[in-house]
């Protein structure tokens, strides 16, 4: 990952303050049996590591140098800054970064070196979201990078690799609560009723979709586009003749208005071409279907197996709703800004068009070299 490729380019170089601003600029992990987290989440356990080459150290790794997913084991989520605050009363024990691995480094832990870092998080960066990250080892080929590349929107915006299916997504603790407190999930039954509900395109309001299919039926019936106010007028006669209320009724009407605007909104800012249409929302659906399968892996609610199975799932239904990348994209934005950007054109809407335009126009992107069919 970056990480790695920037402390090798630093090492290679002896430049010690670039594998410090490396460093400061990502979140470091410490491993943990999963048992004592569960019972002390607020602590940080850091035991040393006492080396056969003959050095005792603190170990931690980077993101890249993670092993391979394990039901029993996690990991702390950490900074330079706290690592340097953490207390350092022995300067025999060296910092180890991915101790026992080609990229190992062994740094001192000294007063002046504990400044040192303390300076380097100050003047460096960190991660911040909206960007494509990749893992040279992670699925790049294949039905699971397929799958993969369908949940690319919020990898981005989370910053984190989109091809990676493993151990960390957030930090264990900060996944356990973010699923609890969005989702009310807080073990293996509710993740798999949460994941169902996604998979099934039941989770976001049918209110969209059922507005879409009326355009799509038109489109069919007349050989050509509906004007938009025989899609309004058609849209809110299905629903009123289904049974619904003058208020259902007429939040289609609006809705449909809504989907118009949007459109050429997104016509304009390039994530539909000029004479394109959005035929479905259930983008949105599938692919936060493919981030929560990863996001059960990482706060344990699930193994791999059901992960990786989601994930292809979910890729092969996406590939069902949809004739491209583009296409999928435009439906995934459609569906998360009719739920949450009340056409405020905010961070929601923003968020869309930057992944839309990363995935199309970036190189390393996974829809540059993965085919749609």
């Amino acid at each position: 990952s970056e990480t790695e490729q920037l402390l090798h380019e630093a090492a290679l170089r002896g430049d010690v303050r670039g594998q410090l601003a490396a460093l400061a600029g990502t979140e470091l992990y410490i491993p943990a049996p999963r048992a004592e987290v569960d019972a002390d989440p607020d602590t940080v356990m850091w035991r040393r590591h006492v080396d056969p080459a003959g050095f005792v150290c603190r170990p931690l790794l980077t993101r890249g140098m993670l092993p391979a997913w394990h039901p029993d084991w996690v990991f702390r989520g950490v900074s330079l800054r706290w690592i340097a605050e953490f207390g350092w009363s022995d300067p025999q024990v060296w910092l180890g970064v991915n101790v026992g691995t080609p990229g190992q480094l062994l740094l001192p832990t000294a007063p002046p070196d504990l400044a040192l870092w303390q300076r380097a998080y100050a003047e460096n960066d960190r991660a911040s979201g909206n960007r494509l990250v990749a893992l040279r080892h992670g699925a790049l080929h294949g039905p699971l990078a397929y799958g993969l590349a369908c949940g690319v929107h919020l990898a981005i915006g989370n910053a984190v690799p989109w091809n990676e299916i493993g151990t960390v997504y957030r930090e264990y603790v900060d996944e356990r609560e973010q699923l609890r407190d969005s989702w009310g999930i807080t073990g293996h039954e509710g993740w798999r009723r949460q994941l169902d509900f996604l998979l099934d395109a039941a989770n976001s309001p049918p209110e969209p979709d059922f507005a879409l299919r009326a355009r799509e039926q038109l489109a069919a019936a007349i050989g050509e586009l509906p004007s938009a106010d025989l899609w309004r007028e058609t849209a809110a006669g299905h629903a009123q003749d289904l049974g619904a209320d003058a208020s259902t009724v007429k939040g289609i009407e609006d809705l449909v208005r809504r989907i118009m605007r949007y459109e050429a909104r997104f016509r304009a800012d390039g994530l539909l071409p000029p004479d394109g249409r959005v035929r479905t929302t259930v983008a949105y659906d599938y692919g936060r279907a493919v981030n929560l399968a990863r996001w059960g892996l990482s706060a344990r609610f699930c193994g791999p197996a059901d992960a990786e199975a989601a994930i292809v799932y979910a890729g092969a239904l996406s590939k069902s709703a949809y004739r491209s990348w583009e296409e999928f994209s435009a439906g995934y934005a459609l569906g998360r800004v009719l739920r949450f950007d009340d056409e405020e054109y905010g961070p929601f809407y923003e968020q869309n068009v930057l992944a839309h335009r990363l995935l199309t126009e970036s190189e390393g992107s996974p829809w540059r070299h993965i085919p749609w069919r």
